[in-house]
């Protein structure tokens, strides 16, 4: 029995970085995003789920690769082959995204639950309260300071949430010809009363799947790993697992409020609206199921969060991850404060959600050519030197970067000439 428990734990350590990715990908953002384009546009945006993994899986596996072969993480190499303030750049850029997700997620995940009170306390539980125990709740959890606990920690809630949101599928899901043809590449027609254009949509999508931010964490989680060359096969192993997981829940999301709100000509906002809106449609037990699953989705995303600046420093000074130190455990107490803002003032963070924006809005194109710069030296890669192929689907995702950061500043700039 002690043998068959090991070979279970064996196995699973295997899949525990990306599991990890996963945890940090889908989170309030991305259920909102994909809630927002199924209620909206029924299942013709799957198509744009399929490609964003497609794409998340070629950049993590170019970015675990570099680490294979050098045994260097993503922003210890930019300082040393670019030039230290690339480094400098990306803490400073994914910080400042940090905090304006750890604000949102904490928010929503606050409001989902104050909603879902309102059908078993009258009045509903204080939006307050939840967001102190999810943060007090991360919080113990980081106090433990191991990234091996994190992971499994977080493979526990990413498979609830994962549980959650097939539960829905299954529940709600549109007829399967309509998933059939949202593979099929299309735009869909925006209604006049919303002023965005449907480029607007489909890159705001991209954005909540192809994060930069993923692939700099990858390589310190695969160096962590003690993974070398030789487990390369173990690393896409691992890479395949995550991105389709990835696909499942985001399409999943997307199909429930297809199925349900889609269908009912229901537009939606903001998350907690499908707590309101899916009950009459579909139950008490689907609206239990989602807001478990939105949950799982935030706490899993809060964990890679509060522990991003920390990392990102330790990989920078190529210094021990030890989460331990009292200079860590202050600097994350102060990031997982910031989940109190939108609870407590009822507001949103409009100003730094701006900035964090602006910066995420140009950093993909960087972190793409990035990867351009150093996988084609052959100092670095040697043999395993960017193929023509490589070099060209790089290519093609820079232009798409960049057409998408063109997007993302005008959206930026339209907000704040409001």
């Amino acid at each position: 029995m002690v043998e068959i428990k090991n070979k279970i734990a064996k196995g699973l350590a295997v899949f525990l970085p990306g599991i990890f990715l996963l945890g940090f990908n889908i989170g309030t953002g991305s259920v909102t995003a994909m809630a927002k384009a199924g209620a909206s546009y029924g299942m013709s945006l799957l198509w744009t789920i399929i490609a964003s993994c497609l794409t998340t899986f070629f950049m993590i596996n170019l970015y675990s690769r570099y680490t294979l072969i050098t045994g260097e993480t993503a922003l210890h190499a930019f300082r040393k082959h670019i030039h230290p303030v690339v480094g400098i750049f990306f803490i400073v850029a994914l910080t400042t995204g940090v905090m304006g997700s750890v604000m949102g997620v904490m928010g929503i995940v606050a409001d989902i639950c104050f909603v879902w009170s309102k059908s078993f306390v009258e009045g509903g539980i204080s939006p307050v309260f939840f967001a102190s125990f999810f943060i007090a709740m991360v919080y113990v959890i980081f106090w433990k300071g191991e990234t091996q606990f994190f992971e499994r920690v977080l493979a526990v809630i990413v498979a609830i949430m994962a549980a959650c949101f097939l539960a829905n599928f299954f529940i709600l899901m549109p007829p399967p010809i309509d998933i059939l043809k949202g593979m099929i590449p299309n735009i869909p027609d925006i209604p006049a009363d919303e002023g965005k254009g449907p480029f607007l949509v489909i890159a705001s999508l991209v954005g909540t799947t192809v994060f930069s931010g993923l692939f700099i964490i990858r390589t310190t989680l695969v160096k962590e790993a003690g993974w070398t060359i030789k487990d390369m096969k173990v690393q896409r192993r691992d890479a395949i697992v995550s991105v389709t997981l990835m696909f499942i829940i985001s399409m999943s999301i997307m199909a429930a409020a297809a199925g349900t709100l889609y269908s009912a000509n229901i537009g939606l906002t903001r998350a907690s609206q499908m707590i309101e809106l899916l009950e009459p449609l579909a139950g008490g037990m689907a609206t239990a199921i989602f807001a478990f699953g939105i949950i799982a989705a935030g706490v899993s995303s809060q964990f890679p969060n509060i522990l991003m600046l920390p990392w990102l420093l330790c990989d920078y000074n190529q210094s021990k991850r030890e989460m331990t130190l009292p200079k860590y455990r202050i600097m994350v107490f102060f990031i997982s404060l910031l989940g109190l803002v939108v609870p407590i003032f009822d507001a949103r963070p409009v100003f730094v959600m701006i900035v964090s924006q602006a910066f995420n809005s140009v950093i993909l194109p960087i972190t793409v050519l990035c990867i351009f710069y150093l996988g084609n030296r052959k100092d670095l890669m040697g043999a395993y030197r960017n193929s023509v192929v490589t070099n060209v689907i790089l290519f093609l995702i820079l232009l798409f970067s960049i057409f998408t950061s063109f997007i993302g500043i005008k959206g930026v700039w339209q907000l704040i000439s409001l």
